[in-house]
């Protein structure tokens, strides 16, 4: 009997290590039972010791692998990832609005869990101006709320006021992320959606083997919001699936291994 999945489209760089990026999020999206397609922005030599080589798609072939996906096989939900540069952070918000995606979950890639930005200051205006307004949900990490916010974060009353200031921007809901905060704010995010800000709280796993958590949380919910969850439901359960994958760590290479996404078969 045939099946019909629902579908989710990740927009977002390879990752040749398989850890994050594109690989992570079909991993995730197949281990939800929805069907993943892809756009690449971007192909890296990366490993686990790190990245050794970044080269940058033509923004029309960017465009063209998300038309070839939407107007065939359609799109419940969309994420983004690693975009790189304006040109291309401009031509996929068009091509977001021109083909009326919903659901999208924006991983605001900018800097890195350990604070290295990652694009230049005009691809992070762009992103605030054309794409950051577009998003159902926007999952920045501590040093990228930072930045969107203009307020230092240090403690829990700083995460809340910058998802609210973050909000200002445009997006329904923003998740700010803890996951580099110290202590007891490790792993702590805050959800805000203009009326309901809530504390989220799993259980934290001790380990140095969480290479492509970030892009693992977005692609999770946006595979729960390709399954028809409320948004609130679909974080939550992201947080949920983020913390076994991490439980499931792999380690593989000679530095950060990647977060098992199929804990279900390792065991």
């Amino acid at each position: 009997m045939a099946i019909s999945p629902p579908i989710a489209l990740t927009i977002a760089g390879s990752d040749s290590g398989g850890g994050a990026g594109i690989q992570a999020d079909l991993r995730t999206f197949a281990f939800h039972r929805v069907h993943g397609t892809s756009a690449l922005t971007c192909v890296t030599a990366q490993n686990t010791q790190g990245v050794t080589r970044v080269d940058a798609l033509p923004p029309e072939a960017v465009i063209a692998q998300i038309e070839a996906v939407v107007t065939d096989i359609g799109v419940q939900a969309t994420k983004t990832g690693m975009l790189l540069n304006a040109a291309i952070i401009a031509a996929i918000a068009q091509q977001i609005k021109a083909l009326e995606l919903t659901k999208l979950v924006v991983d605001p890639v900018m800097v890195s869990r350990t604070g290295a930005q990652l694009i230049d200051d005009e691809a992070i205006a762009v992103l605030q101006r054309t794409l950051i307004p577009l998003a159902t949900v926007l999952t920045p990490n501590r040093y990228e709320a930072q930045i969107l916010s203009q307020l230092e974060i240090r403690s829990l009353p700083d995460m809340k006021q910058a998802a609210q200031r973050i909000y200002q921007l445009g997006p329904k809901t923003v998740l700010v992320k803890g996951g580099s905060m110290a202590g007891d704010l490790r792993g702590v995010d805050v959800w805000f959606d203009g009326d309901r800000l809530e504390v989220l709280k799993t259980q934290t796993v001790n380990t140095g083997d969480t290479h492509g958590t970030g892009c693992t949380l977005s692609a999770a919910i946006a595979a729960n919001l390709a399954l028809d969850q409320s948004t609130f439901t679909a974080v939550n359960n992201a947080k949920g699936y983020v913390t076994a994958a991490l439980k499931a760590a792999l380690r593989i290479g000679q530095g950060q291994g990647p977060v098992g996404h199929f804990f279900e078969l390792l065991g």
